[in-house]
C-alpha cells in the first residue's frame, strides 16, 4: 500500500516531467497530480507562477516538517527532495557523506547540465526550427551522441546494470526518459549496447513501467515511422515558435 503524503505533482508528459513520477513509484508514495496542458501555456498562469517562477515543469508542492507548504521546482531539486525526505531507508539512495552518495550526484548534475541540454537542442534543430540549419542538427546531434558514449563506456563497467552501486537511483531515473526519447532527437542505441542493457533493466521494473505513464501514456518507446514523427513535429512547430516569439516580444517592453 502506497504511504500517504500531501505531495502534488504539477507535470506534462515530457522527460523532465516523468523524471518524478518514476521515482514517487519507486518510493511507493501517494501523490496529487496536476497535468498542464502547455500547449495552452497553462505553465504561465499566475497561479502556476507561485509555484515555479520559471514557469516550467516539473514542480511539486508538499507540507515541510514544519508544518507549512513547500515548493519545489527544477527535476534535479525535486528528486533531491524526494530522496533526502521520503527515503530513509535508501532504497533508492545512499546515505549522506558517502561514496556512492556524491557519484549519484555525479551523474544526477550529468544529465541536468548535459544530457538533458543537449538532447533537448536536437530536439529543437531536428524537430521545431522553422528551417534545417545542418551545424545545429550536427553540433547538438553528435553532442547528443557523445553523452549516450559517455553512459556507455561507464556501464561497461557495472557490476550491477545500475549507474551508481548495487542500486537503481535519482541518477538512473534523471537519465532514463531523455534514453526514452532517443528517435525524437534522432538518435539511437543500437551501437550503445551497454546503454541499451541499462534501459532495458530500468523499464523491467514496475514503478517505473507505472510511473512513465503520468499524467498521460507515454508513447516515446510506441513503434511509428519516420513519417509519423515528421508529422508530430509540425504540430509542435507551430507552438514552439509562437512560443518564442510572444517570450522575445515580452522582453521588449
Amino acid at each position: 500500500m502506497a504511504t500517504p503524503t500531501d505531495i502534488h505533482l504539477y507535470t506534462a508528459q515530457t522527460p523532465n516531467g516523468i523524471k518524478i513520477s518514476l521515482l514517487l513509484e519507486e518510493l511507493g508514495l501517494q501523490y496529487k497530480v496536476t497535468a498542464l496542458d502547455l500547449t495552452q501555456n497553462v505553465q504561465k498562469e499566475p497561479w502556476f507562477l507561485e509555484i515555479n517562477p520559471n514557469g516550467r515543469i516539473p514542480a511539486l508542492t508538499d507540507t515541510h516538517t514544519d508544518g507549512s507548504s513547500i515548493r519545489l521546482f527544477e527535476s534535479g531539486s525535486i528528486l533531491l527532495y524526494l530522496t533526502d525526505r521520503y527515503d530513509k531507508d535508501h532504497k533508492v539512495s545512499y546515505p549522506f557523506g558517502s561514496r556512492e552518495y556524491y557519484e549519484v550526484n555525479n551523474w544526477l548534475f550529468f544529465q541536468m547540465g548535459g544530457l538533458g541540454p543537449m538532447q533537448g537542442q536536437a530536439n529543437h534543430f531536428l524537430r521545431y526550427a522553422p528551417e534545417r540549419i545542418e551545424y545545429g542538427v550536427n553540433r547538438y546531434g553528435n553532442e547528443a551522441r557523445r553523452l549516450y558514449h559517455v553512459l556507455d563506456d561507464h556501464l561497461a563497467k557495472s557490476t550491477s546494470g545500475y549507474l551508481v552501486g548495487d542500486r537503481l537511483t535519482i541518477a538512473d531515473i534523471s537519465c532514463w526518459p531523455w534514453i526514452a526519447s532517443h528517435r525524437w532527437a534522432g538518435l539511437s542505441l543500437d551501437d550503445t549496447p551497454h546503454l541499451k542493457a541499462w534501459f532495458d533493466k530500468v523499464l523491467a521494473r514496475p514503478g517505473i513501467e507505472k510511473g512513465r505513464h503520468v499524467p498521460k501514456r507515454h508513447s516515446a518507446l510506441d513503434p511509428v515511422s519516420e513519417e509519423d514523427l515528421a508529422k508530430r513535429a509540425a504540430v509542435g512547430r507551430a507552438w514552439v515558435q509562437k512560443g518564442m516569439a510572444d517570450d522575445a516580444e515580452k522582453l521588449k517592453k
